[in-house]
């Protein structure tokens, strides 16, 4: 009798791990698990973004975290943006004689 609870434990955790195999989508039984679907669209950054676009960056849950290809576009708007920011602000520092973000005493 016990011979038979041991083949039936044994038969029972082969099918649950195929099961894990299929649904994962490994071991050539099924297709991977496709992206969750976004139920609202994600709110990216705009061009010249403020802080307030910051405040209310959004990014649509993916499989395992959020989406990459929406963080790493909005990463790229973010390092674009404040690259011409810095450029401008050492521009606008060298026109009128700003040193290290101090003005020059007025009197």
């Amino acid at each position: 009798m016990s011979v038979f609870v041991v083949l039936v434990l044994v038969a029972a955790v082969v099918v649950v791990g195929l099961l894990a195999l299929a649904v994962t989508g490994r071991g050539g039984f099924a297709a991977p698990l496709a992206d969750p679907v976004r139920l609202l669209p994600p709110v990216l950054l705009p061009p010249d973004p403020s802080a307030a676009d910051v405040d209310r960056l959004r990014f649509s849950p993916g499989l395992r975290g959020y989406r990459m290809d929406q963080v790493d576009e909005a990463l790229q708007v973010l390092s674009v943006a404040l690259a011409e920011r810095d450029a401008e602000i050492a521009r606008l520092r060298s026109r009128h004689g700003v040193i290290s973000g101090t003005a020059r005493n007025p009197e």
